[in-house]
């Protein structure tokens, strides 16, 4: 007799809608420059930090879904039945983004070829996309600190890093199994591990291709023990009002605000201070009740959080062909009076948040949810 999967806490579902969003227009200013308006640059230049509010909220839901069985991890078909389920959702979408850029390569090189001229993979500062590589992307390895550089889908280091995490839930899972020490125990060190790195990075948490694994390490160990701690915390918040969620969810909120306004410039040793309520942000929401959780809920953010993954892996591909395009932007012209350039300095990053919107709904029903679909399918066989 299996037990009965715990229902869906729907504003953490929601949730996941606008991160990705900040990351897609985090990346392309990094590339592209920002936009020299301060509450915008600060707000996105902070952008990569919510990498830690999906590692912890991963560690979170995993342990809300499957924490009832952690025993069943180390004897029977648990560990490998869990391992499909993470696989089949995780590892469609990653080998159709991969191929896609195979394919953008090659024929960005033919082009160039046959015009003598150079593609963004010729060029001197390239993507990267060596055979190597591509190996190590087939496996979801090349965030093990085996790679000096991201490679080919960028972004798919988180994947590499999450695939890592999954291998390891077990011992998560055992070490949660403690009640109040273990919750407060695993919150106290994911955060310590988040505090050491951001204090002795040359750039902050802006971790990526190497020394990412313990970054995505400490963020979801804080995500396994907040859901532990949510356990314990439930029957005493389901006897609070309404208004008491709300005013946690407001602090947290305010937190959140100072530590991405008022705390500097992102990539230095302070953003730890910008990262810890992002992760505490998954403990507020988790009671499904409250101001922030009822905005969360709504039809439209609920959506965008299903194609959130889609969107956040499908941003590569046109952040590479938006600057392949920008080589026959019309630079010189006058529009409206304006440069070209000062004309498309505001419109260009936001049809570009668009499309990657488009794009990873797409992806997410023709790719995402029929593979996934399909390969559990094939395993239940």
């Amino acid at each position: 007799m299996t037990e009965a999967r715990p229902g869906e806490i729907k504003a953490l579902a929601g949730a996941r809608a606008i991160p990705p969003l900040i990351l897609v227009l985090y990346h392309f200013c990094e590339g592209h420059h920002y936009r020299n308006f301060k509450p915008f640059d600060l707000l996105v230049g902070h952008g990569y930090l919510w990498v830690e509010f999906f590692f912890a909220l991963s560690g979170f839901i995993l342990t809300y879904v499957y924490g009832a069985r952690a025993a069943a991890f180390w004897r029977g078909s648990t560990y490998k039945d869990f391992l499909i389920a993470r696989l089949s959702r995780l590892y469609p979408l990653h080998l159709a983004m991969l191929l896609f850029i195979l394919v953008l390569m090659l024929v960005l090189n033919e082009i160039a070829d046959a015009t003598h001229t150079l593609s963004i993979y010729q060029e001197k500062y390239h993507p990267i996309v060596t055979w190597p590589s591509f190996v190590a992307n087939l496996f979801l390895v090349q965030a093990w600190n085996i790679l000096p550089t991201l490679t080919w889908n960028g972004a798919s280091w988180f994947v590499s890093v999450l695939f890592l995490l999954c291998l390891l839930f077990p011992v998560y899972l055992q070490l949660a199994h403690g009640g109040w020490l273990s919750a407060i125990g695993m919150i106290a060190a994911g955060m310590a591990g988040l505090a050491y790195l951001s204090f002795t990075g040359k750039h902050g948490l802006d971790i990526t291709f190497h020394n990412g694994i313990y970054r995505g390490m400490s963020a979801f160990a804080v995500g396994v023990g907040m859901c532990v701690l949510y356990g314990k915390t439930k029957p005493f918040a389901d006897r609070l009002p309404d208004i008491a969620i709300s005013a946690f969810q407001l602090v947290i909120l305010v937190w959140w605000g100072y530590g991405t306004f008022d705390n500097g410039w992102s990539h230095t040793t302070r953003d730890f201070y910008s990262v810890a309520p992002m992760l505490w942000l998954v403990f507020a929401l988790s009671f499904d009740r409250g101001f922030l959780a009822r905005f969360f809920q709504t039809a439209p953010l609920l959506a965008l959080g299903e194609w959130s993954y889609a969107i956040y892996m499908g941003q590569t591909v046109w952040l590479q062909l938006i600057r392949m395009a920008e080589r026959y932007y019309p630079w010189d012209a006058t529009v409206f009076g304006q440069p070209f350039g000062a004309v498309i300095w505001w419109p260009e990053p936001f049809a570009l948040l668009a499309v990657c919107t488009a794009w990873g709904a797409l992806l997410c029903v023709t790719i995402e949810i029929p593979a996934n679909r399909a390969l559990r399918r094939f395993f239940a066989r």
